[in-house]
């Protein structure tokens, strides 16, 4: 049994070599994304400002409601004060002496002015209203030049994943194939975490000895460093920008054109 489990094992030489393979199919895919260029962010980028401008119509929708409230608060107020008014003219016709009276007038003029602030926040309101309402209007014509450009957008990016759509597929079959066959699943953690970290740079996580130097940063890699990575006993590391390397012949460069290589 432990013999069965020891011959499926894969050596460091062939897990590097699988490594370099897996990632000479993704850099493949990387490519086919570069070839929808910025389109993907570009259709994300206009659904979520879509998505805002909905938001903030449904936004300014509320404010309104919120508005008209306000102004049916008002007008009642101001039928309110009109009724006190009616009953206090009323009183002034029965009074007993100019005190009363003063008092009644006083609670008229009082109510009077609760009346011009209640027409006062009635007009303010309306105007407010009024402008949440253009801004409504602007931000529904955004919304409809918007989806204008996002349906553009989609049909350009549809045809373009409708084109590479197959070989992607068929891309990652194999990447998966590949990942499976990997049985070091922390050496496979591994390159994936340094290749995402180098996206903004070439993607590679793995890369062969080019002029005696990291295939990566083109920093210089001593000999005895050099012989041990020729060697494929152990997964090796470039101490300059962490990437895994491995020699040109593990990748596939045969000696001569390695030579080539080295002599530019």
């Amino acid at each position: 049994m432990a013999t069965d489990k020891q011959e499926k094992e894969l050596t460091v030489e062939e897990r590097l070599k699988a490594l370099y393979e897996l990632q000479t199919i993704l850099s493949k895919i990387d490519r086919i994304k570069i070839i929808r260029g910025e389109l993907p962010l570009e259709v994300q980028d206009l659904e979520d400002e879509i998505a805002g401008l909905e938001t903030r119509i449904q936004n300014f929708k509320a404010d309104i409601d919120e508005l008209n409230a306000g102004i049916r608060a008002q007008h009642k107020a101001i039928d309110e004060a009109a009724a006190l008014i009616d009953k206090y003219t009323q009183q002034q016709d029965n009074v007993r002496n100019n005190r009363e009276f003063d008092f009644l007038s006083k609670e008229i003029e009082y109510q009077h002015l609760n009346i011009e602030l209640a027409e006062k926040k009635i007009n303010d309101f309306s105007r407010q209203i009024e402008q949440k309402h253009a801004d409504v209007d602007v931000a529904t014509n955004h919304i409809a030049d918007r989806k204008h450009i996002l349906e553009e957008k989609k049909s350009e990016l549809n045809e373009i994943v409708s084109e590479t759509k197959q070989d992607e597929e068929k891309l990652r079959d194999q990447a998966k194939k590949l990942e499976n066959k990997i049985d070091d699943k922390y050496l496979l953690a591994a390159f994936k975490r340094i290749r995402k970290s180098k996206m903004n740079s070439n993607g590679l996580g793995i890369v062969y000895i080019q002029r005696n130097a990291c295939g990566g940063c083109f920093n210089r890699i001593p000999p005895q460093r050099q012989m041990e990575i020729k060697m494929h006993k152990k997964v090796i590391v470039c101490e300059y920008c962490g990437r895994i390397m491995i020699d040109p012949e593990l990748a596939g460069i045969a000696p001569e054109v390695e030579a080539t290589l080295n002599k530019k």
